[in-house]
């Protein structure tokens, strides 16, 4: 039977032998996206055969006031407190658009993925907009969208971030050649400016969680490296 349900499952693979091994009592999962990772319904299925029935607990925060909410939720299921953490992310949220605040908001485009295009959805837009920038594509709180190479083309960018879905920083570089070697993107502003990056999408940028602070911090070093220096630069995010 534990056969059975793990080819059922998809790409990811739930050890069902180690679950039953641990006994978990809670059992934290996502319903945010069934490619990037193990979908609810998976978890579910895996979670009805175990001998101790545990608490599941799914997440789908789509902006940070659901990664919020999520943090108090996944605290107080497991009879703990998030107040004090959650405080000092939000200090460092109003520390960080503070520091980024400007009257030069540079127009941006947030690249999730390169073949095919698509923007950066969900929680990106409203990063980009706490840290100091113009945010081209994508609206707040909303999936990904598909992106046309002759929308891009059009909008004309000046600060054009790549993070695709999953990759680290020597990935990333791999994906952007794809669109780098378009006969048109020398045309691109950004292009033109040395005005295009790199980020560790797969480390700060597509899973919502209290690393997305950092992602704020990485992007006002970007938008605004005059105001802005946390120390990202480097190791989270590069100079294409």
């Amino acid at each position: 039977m534990t056969e059975l349900l793990q080819a059922a499952l998809s790409i990811y693979r739930v050890d069902l032998d180690l679950l039953e091994h641990l006994q978990p009592t809670h059992i934290i999962t996502q319903a945010q996206c069934d490619v990037c990772a193990v979908s609810l319904s998976e978890v579910e299925v895996a979670a009805q055969v175990l001998s101790r029935q545990p608490r599941l607990i799914s997440l789908q925060p789509n902006r940070l006031a659901d990664v919020w909410v999520d943090m108090a939720r996944v605290a107080s299921a497991l009879a703990g407190d998030a107040t004090p953490i959650l405080d000092a992310l939000q200090a460092r949220v109003r520390f960080s658009q503070q520091q980024a605040q400007s009257v030069d908001l540079p127009s941006v485009a947030c690249i999730e993925w390169t073949e095919p295009l698509m923007a950066a959805g969900n929680w990106v837009p409203e990063l980009v907009e706490l840290a100091g920038g113009k945010n081209l594509f994508g609206a707040i709180g909303q999936h990904s969208p598909w992106l046309e190479w002759s929308a891009l083309l059009a909008a004309n960018p000046e600060i054009i971030i790549f993070m695709p879905c999953g990759f680290n920083l020597e990935q990333t570089r791999q994906a952007a050649s794809t669109l780098t070697a378009k006969p048109e993107w020398p045309d691109l502003q950004a292009a033109q400016t040395g005005h295009v990056y790199l980020t560790d999408g797969n480390q700060y940028f597509n899973r919502p969680g209290p690393r997305l602070v950092e992602s704020l911090e990485i992007l006002a070093e970007i938008l605004q490296p005059n105001r802005c220096q946390f120390g990202h630069q480097g190791q989270a995010w590069q100079v294409f």
